[in-house]
């Protein structure tokens, strides 16, 4: 899947000799242990930091430039933000509008886990604004949240609240919500801030407001928001 980059490795500062290269049996990569390590980590996870991931992150931003280049490869694009430190792929968009074959997955965010989203987008930049560097948020609060914006007509309250504890369970895994001692409590993640732009947040703030008046609500699609896939 991935070309040989052996090429490129003086340019960039890489011992071009394969030997030093070399990691086991037949190895023809161009890249370093740390390299591979840091792109595999972009291939297997939504995205990575520099909370999270210190040392990936410090080789990433040492080899942006030949680590998007493998990327752009399999028709995904790099996105780095220097000011959340933050980095994770996309799809890249052809010029003339062609769809590229794709490594990921095109899933839709539930009704719940959208307003999740914005939720967690308020809370973030609120509690932000306020000096707050570390943003926690309980799971029983995320979940009573999510039900003040349930439609009038919504009777089926249990079934409710489980989508609301399922959507919640989501964004953990997603790392958007990053897991704490407590199972119950969990940090927002700042990757919040690159996922919903404030433009981002007023058109889902209507979607939603639109939702609660609609008779059948359907998924926001992925595409609405920037995917973290």
């Amino acid at each position: 899947m991935i070309d040989d980059f052996s090429a490129e490795g003086t340019a960039t500062g890489i011992d071009s000799d394969p030997q030093t290269l070399s990691l086991f049996e037949g190895d023809e990569g161009g890249l370093s242990a740390p390299q591979r390590r840091t792109l595999v980590l972009l291939l297997k996870h939504r995205y990575i930091s520099a909370a999270l991931q210190p040392a990936e992150w410090q080789t990433l931003l040492q080899s942006q430039t030949l680590l998007k280049s493998r990327l752009n490869d399999v028709f995904l694009d790099l996105h780095v933000d220097l000011h959340y430190e933050v980095a994770f792929k996309r799809q890249a968009l052809a010029e003339g509008g062609e769809r590229f074959p794709t490594l990921l997955h095109d899933v839709a965010y539930t009704r719940e886990e959208t307003i999740l989203l914005v939720l967690l987008r308020q809370r973030f930049r609120s509690e932000r604004a306020n000096g707050q560097e570390i943003v926690l948020v309980d799971r029983d609060n995320l979940v009573e949240n999510v039900a003040h914006f349930r439609p009038e007509y919504a009777t089926d309250l249990s079934g409710d609240a489980r989508k609301a504890a399922a959507a919640v369970d989501s964004l953990a895994k997603a790392r958007v919500l990053l897991k704490t001692s407590d199972p119950d409590r969990f940090r927002i993640s700042a990757v919040i801030e690159v996922l919903l732009s404030v433009e981002r947040l007023g058109e889902l703030l209507d979607w939603l407001r639109q939702e609660n008046r609609a008779e059948d609500t359907q998924p926001l699609a992925a595409s609405h928001l920037e995917p973290l896939v």
